[in-house]
Order: structure tokens, then C-alpha cells, then sequence
């Protein structure tokens, strides 16, 4: 088990990339041969060498593994052109952006360079080890150690060490949405190290695919307490292979999620999982399911399948993904008024939890007055997809969704700014009670907290969040539901 201090690099969290010294950028002509390429990288002695015309117009970029895997490997002539053995998955980040931030790019994109960019254009390039050389025992190093683990069991271990390493950030006063991220990267790197266990138990996919997942793993925002939603699209295949590639995928999506549950990542209660027959299909079947969901537009409808509108890829080819989403953005545009007038109703389920005398509403659990905040929370998340969807945004944090509304005047600052700051706030306690009830109370985490244990401090801060809450639902009872 880490102990706390292993996890300890105070000056890390606030540090921007802009102190550090950045790599200047060495750069190449596409035409140029790999061989001159490669002399060019041992006489600078660099690692990454990028590919274009001049600075401003960067089109790709070699590495020293993109010299043995693409070249020597397969036994390539170095007197090709380095466009044709060039990766061009290029990655930028601002040199405001901070350390942590660019550790989580890196490892989501799974870039081991990114360019550092301003408004004037690039200015030169970091590398991962260099970002995690700044911290030698930060949450990177943490989430690296479980990007090499392998076995079952240690990725069991890793996943029980996530509370300490929560608590630790959350009492060092981490944002609460850079906790989500790292514990929602962690989540994803044990899945793909799990699905990469599997590939090697029963073969290769007879198709592409993607598995993505929905819900608050698809919105970058998991707690302690989160249990399985994802699914799989894969491409649609002549008919006479159908049945067999849909019986890969299901036999496939079984062991993924058996594994997972295992780990400690348990399985949906709903089964809205891709081992449910319902959540894995074809692109074009997925395609009839949106199509389905948007045109009826019932309410039902719209409580049901709302989650599937917070989806992200994390295996495979994410191409299949972007298709449903851009099939989706066609629907919405000519999506019945009602199709909206539903999932704002879905957004005003359930009320602030205030007495008319502006006292905090409480449940009556095991005789004492708790509140659960996974509700309290609920109205901030569906309000921000409802007006998302309303106006095609593409993003599916909720955070980034309320930025994205601001900058299209939908929200002014203010306005967006007492939303973030209520959804930070709440997230931030829940994440705090979850790591306290394991490692205090050796209970399994959950999403209500009793009102004797908050602060006065607390208890105000919560009345005003739920103050918040209200007024925004009382917009969204005129923006979306005229009949309400």
C-alpha cells in the first residue's frame, strides 16, 4: 500500500508548463528521406523530430519507436520520404495549462509529446517524462503504474489504493474536477489493460469495433462509488458473418465485464452494460436506436436513454463512435419540440432539497437525517445536456458543457460561473465522504452524507447551492416546458 507521503509533490498541482523549459522544435521537410531523418534526430539529439513546411504548418511527427517499429522492423528503405512512416496524431495544450492537466491529456490521448501552443502559434514541445520528472511520486506516477500492470490481482490492488490517493488530493485542495478526471483515467486504463487480457484469452475481433462508455464515466465525472455503463458498436459485416461476430463481441463484452466486477469496478445494477445483448449492435442498429429514441420522444423515453447521450470511446476505432454522434447531431436538428420538452421535464424530476422555510430537506435513513448528494447533483448534470443537446454541443462533461453554453451566450459568466461552482462544490463532497467512509469507516463508499456531520459553514454554503439549483430550474420550466 502507498503511504500517504508517496503521494505528496505540493508544488506540482499549481505548476503551469509555462515554467518549464520547453523543447525547441527540430523540424523536417516531408520529402526528406527517413535516413537523413533519423541522423538529423542523434545529431540534436532529440527524441521526437516534427514533420512540415516551417513552424506554423507542423503536419505530423517521428519518433524513436516510430523508427523501429515502422522502419527497421519491418525492414522499410531509408530513402523513403518520412511522410510515409510519420505519425500524425499531433496533441497541443497551452503553456497556461497546468502540469496536471497536461499529464491527464497526455495519458487520455496516450500522447508521449505534446506541443505547446499560444494564439501566435507553437512554441516549442514537452515531453512525458519530462512532466513526470517535475513529480516523481505524484497520482502520474500512480496512474502509470497501473497503465504497466497486467495481472488481474494488481489491478485489483491498484484499484483499492484509489481512496487513499482521493482523499489525499481532495485534502490538498485539488479541484474536484481534476479528481474525477484521474480517477475516471485510472477507470479507463484498467479497462484497456482488461480488454487487452481478453483479446489474449479468445483471439482477435473479427470486425472493428469501439467499446465506449455512457453515464458519468462518459462525462469524465467518477466518484469511488461507480459501477459499470458502457457498450459496443461494431461495423456492419456482410450477413452471412452477422451472428458470429455478434456472438464474439457478447462472449467478448462478458469477460471484459466479469474481470472488471472483479477488480472492483462492479457490475450495473440496470445491466447497461455491452454484455446485455441490448448494448451491443452494428453502427446501423445503433443508428435505428437514436433514431428511435429522438422521434418518439415520450417521457419515458427520455428518462431511460438519456445516459446514452454522455458517451465516450475509450477502445478501438473511435471513428465508429464520432459516426453515431454525428448521426445523432442530424437527428437533433430536426428533432420534435417535444423530444426536448421531455428531457427538460426529465431535468426537473427532482427538486432542490429545500423546506419552504429554506432549511436543507433530509431522508430519514437508518434513524438519522441524510441527503443524498448523487441527487443533489442530478439537475445540474440534466440541465447542462438538456441545453447541450438543445444546441448541438458536442461536449459531454458537464463542466465543459456549461463552459461551451456560455461561449455560445446561452449562459452569461455569472450565470455559468454559480453553476460550475455549486456542481464543484457538491463534487467535491461526495468525493471527500466517499474516501472518509472507506478509509475511516471501512464501509463501502456511498452518495449520502448524514447533516449532523456538516459544518454550519457547510450547511450554508449547501442552502445557497440548492438556492442556485432552483433558479435554474425555474428557467428551464420556461426555456423547454411552456406546458409546465
Amino acid at each position: 500500500m502507498h503511504t500517504p507521503g508517496s503521494f505528496v509533490s505540493e508544488q506540482f498541482y499549481s505548476k503551469r508548463i509555462q515554467e518549464l523549459n520547453v523543447r525547441s522544435i527540430r523540424l523536417a521537410s516531408p520529402d526528406e528521406p527517413i535516413k537523413n531523418c533519423a541522423e538529423k534526430m542523434t545529431r540534436e539529439q532529440v527524441s521526437c523530430l516534427f514533420i512540415g513546411a516551417s513552424n506554423e504548418e507542423i503536419i505530423g511527427y517521428i519518433t524513436d519507436l516510430t523508427l523501429r517499429d515502422k522502419v527497421l522492423a519491418v525492414g522499410l528503405s531509408t530513402a523513403l520520404p518520412v511522410s510515409r512512416i510519420m505519425e500524425s496524431d499531433l496533441v497541443s495544450i497551452s503553456p497556461e495549462a497546468s502540469l496536471v492537466e497536461a499529464l491527464l491529456l497526455m495519458f487520455q490521448t496516450k500522447a508521449r509529446y505534446l506541443l505547446v501552443k499560444n494564439d501566435e502559434g507553437f512554441l516549442g514541445w514537452i515531453s512525458r517524462t519530462k512532466v513526470l520528472t517535475e513529480q516523481s511520486q505524484g497520482p502520474f506516477m500512480f496512474i502509470q503504474s497501473v497503465k504497466e500492470a497486467r495481472q488481474i490481482t494488481e489491478l485489483a490492488n491498484k484499484w483499492a489504493q484509489m481512496p487513499q490517493l482521493i482523499h489525499l488530493l481532495i485534502s490538498r485542495g485539488m479541484k474536484a474536477a481534476l479528481v474525477n478526471q484521474i480517477i475516471t483515467t485510472v477507470a479507463d486504463t484498467i479497462t484497456q489493460r482488461v480488454i487487452e487480457r481478453v483479446f489474449k484469452e479468445i483471439g482477435p475481433a473479427p470486425a472493428k469495433f469501439v467499446f465506449f462508455v455512457l453515464g458519468s464515466e462518459g462525462r469524465g465525472e467518477l466518484t469511488l462509488k461507480t459501477d459499470q455503463d458502457n457498450a459496443i458498436i461494431y461495423e456492419d459485416r456482410a450477413n452471412e458473418h452477422r451472428e458470429e461476430v455478434r456472438a464474439y463481441f457478447l462472449e467478448f463484452a462478458t469477460r471484459v465485464s466479469t474481470a472488471l466486477d472483479g477488480i472492483g469496478i462492479v457490475f450495473c445494477e440496470g445491466e447497461l452494460m455491452a454484455m446485455n445483448p441490448k448494448w451491443t449492435h452494428s453502427l446501423s442498429h445503433w443508428k435505428r436506436n437514436y433514431d428511435a429514441w429522438i422521434s418518439d420522444a415520450s417521457q419515458e423515453t427520455a428518462m431511460n436513454y438519456s445516459t446514452f447521450f454522455d458517451c465516450r470511446a475509450i477502445f478501438g476505432e473511435f471513428q465508429l463512435l464520432n459516426e453515431l454522434q454525428e448521426y445523432m447531431g442530424e437527428l437533433l436538428v430536426n428533432a420534435p419540440e417535444r423530444f426536448f420538452i421531455n428531457l427538460g421535464r426529465n431535468a426537473l424530476q427532482y427538486q432542490a432539497p429545500l423546506t419552504f422555510f429554506r432549511k436543507i430537506r433530509s431522508e430519514e435513513i437508518d434513524g438519522e437525517k441524510q441527503l443524498n448528494l448523487k441527487q443533489t447533483m442530478r439537475p445540474i448534470v440534466d440541465l447542462a445536456r438538456v441545453y447541450a443537446l438543445k444546441y448541438r454541443i458536442a461536449d459531454t462533461n458537464t463542466t465543459d458543457r456549461i463552459n461551451s453554453l456560455k461561449e455560445k451566450g446561452v449562459f452569461n459568466a455569472k450565470e455559468a460561473q454559480e453553476l460550475i461552482h455549486a456542481f464543484d462544490y457538491l463534487m467535491g463532497l461526495r468525493l471527500e465522504y466517499q474516501s472518509h467512509s472507506i478509509l475511516d469507516q471501512n464501509r463501502k463508499p456511498k452518495n449520502y452524507l448524514k447533516l449532523k456531520d456538516l459544518t454550519k459553514v457547510q450547511q450554508v454554503t449547501l442552502i445557497e447551492i440548492f438556492k442556485v439549483i432552483e433558479e435554474f430550474q425555474a428557467r428551464i420550466k420556461i426555456s423547454f416546458t411552456r406546458s409546465l
